[in-house]
């Protein structure tokens, strides 16, 4: 089990540091120096941000302030930025460009708004008060409903230019613990289904790395299903796998992780879980469920069809019989209790679909019910025809030994 997970980590992460050194610190899976809130490097460059404004501020001595005081309006400027850091570090691109263009289409307005303002009789202190309420509230204005309204703004083409990894452009879809352990994911992507980047996030891999080496036999065998299919997709060429290394606080569980990082990276999910799939349906993630895939291209049965099926068992009402295909669809055939164990012809009736799945109903071809009369009569007719031979036969072996003493006697 260890060499499995070993081998499948090692090829992993081989190919993320190919990928990794290409790209450099703009790979979605390389952590940008300033993400751990509680490393050196964090409190270093602050710290030093706010010696910096606090030391000139202290130099230059604004506002009239001299010493300390000129000193701590420098570190509250400081605090201000940092502030304004922290709230927009979780901002989207799309926000964070819609509120830039809001804000200077603001300062814009207040320009043309202070031209006017000039050109008044006001009092110069009047007038000065007018343009700085101009300019703080158009900029104001300006920044707040442009960062509203950017999410609507589609930036994808501008990942490339503001440093962040083409994580949409190369199309990553997520794969979810239970898609591994079900393993038709591996056809799909054998059959070439499937293009761009198949990310494995790494707690999806410690969760199925934690099932394989669970006590239970079941799950020991599933976990390890999941590997080999794995170790499967990565040694497909058309099919790149990339080890995902960034993680979420470990109080969540591996669905809302994966949720998660879907919103942040726009991938879509791969997945068999129908409650993952509702979840991230309803925040408006693309999902791709294998199940509805194959439900999708079970193949279409019309009424009037004829199909040939193996009859299995005993319907619930009477006279019925129960065949499967070979996707596990379900054909009840009338008239067919007495053909268990056998194949049949039968005409489709009608198709029903169901929570639990599709259901065909059909009865037996005329051909097949006419066959079964004419075989029990010709064995009636076969035994009444051996009976009526007896007597007759009885008849005759009497007139032959009645007729043999009078040829001796003559």
């Amino acid at each position: 089990m260890s060499r499995i997970i070993s081998e499948a980590q090692r090829r992993l992460h081989s190919r993320k540091s190919r990928v990794s050194s290409q790209r450099g610190d703009q790979a979605i899976y390389a952590r940008t120096p300033w993400a751990p809130h509680g490393s050196w490097d964090f409190w270093v460059v602050r710290a030093f941000l706010m010696g910096c404004t606090g030391g000139v501020s202290y130099t230059l001595g604004p506002f009239g302030l001299r010493g300390w005081q000129a000193a701590g309006v420098g570190f509250l400027i400081g605090l201000v930025v940092l502030l304004a850091e922290l709230r927009l570090r979780g901002a989207a691109l799309g926000g964070l460009l819609g509120g830039a263009f809001g804000a200077v289409l603001g300062v814009f307005a207040a320009l043309l708004v202070t031209l006017v303002i000039s050109r008044t009789d006001e009092r110069e202190p009047t007038k000065s008060f007018l343009e700085f309420a101009a300019l703080f509230a158009f900029g104001y204005l300006g920044l707040v409903l442009g960062s509203r309204r950017g999410g609507e703004l589609r930036v994808d083409a501008l990942d490339g230019i503001f440093g962040k990894d083409s994580f949409r452009a190369e199309s990553v879809k997520l794969l979810d613990t239970s898609v591994l352990i079900d393993g038709r994911i591996a056809d799909i992507c054998d059959a070439q289904f499937l293009e761009g980047v198949l990310g494995v996030p790494q707690f999806v891999l410690h969760e199925l790395q934690m099932v394989a080496d669970s006590a239970d036999p079941l799950k020991r065998q599933r976990g390890r299903r999941g590997l080999e299919v794995l170790q499967r997709i990565q040694k497909m060429p058309q099919v790149k796998v990339r080890i995902l290394e960034e993680d979420f606080p470990p109080a969540g569980d591996v669905d809302h992780k994966l949720v998660e990082l879907a919103r942040r990276t726009g991938a879509k999910i791969i997945t068999n879980d129908f409650n993952l799939n509702k979840v991230a349906t309803v925040q408006g993630l693309s999902v791709l469920n294998v199940n509805q895939l194959a439900h999708v291209l079970k193949p279409v049965v019309l009424p009037g069809e004829p199909m040939r099926v193996l009859i299995l068992r005993e319907g619930k009402e009477a006279n019925q019989g129960v065949a499967y295909l070979d996707d596990g669809t379900m054909v009840v055939v009338d008239g067919a209790r007495r053909m268990i164990n056998k194949s049949v012809d039968v005409t489709v009736t009608s198709v029903h679909q169901t929570t639990a799945g599709k259901m065909i109903f059909g009865r037996l071809e005329e051909r097949a019910e006419q066959a079964a009369p004419a075989l029990r009569q010709a064995a009636a007719a076969g035994r009444v025809a051996s009976s009526a031979r007896l007597p007759e036969q009885d008849t005759l072996d009497r007139q032959a030994r009645a007729a043999l003493p009078e040829r001796d006697a003559g």
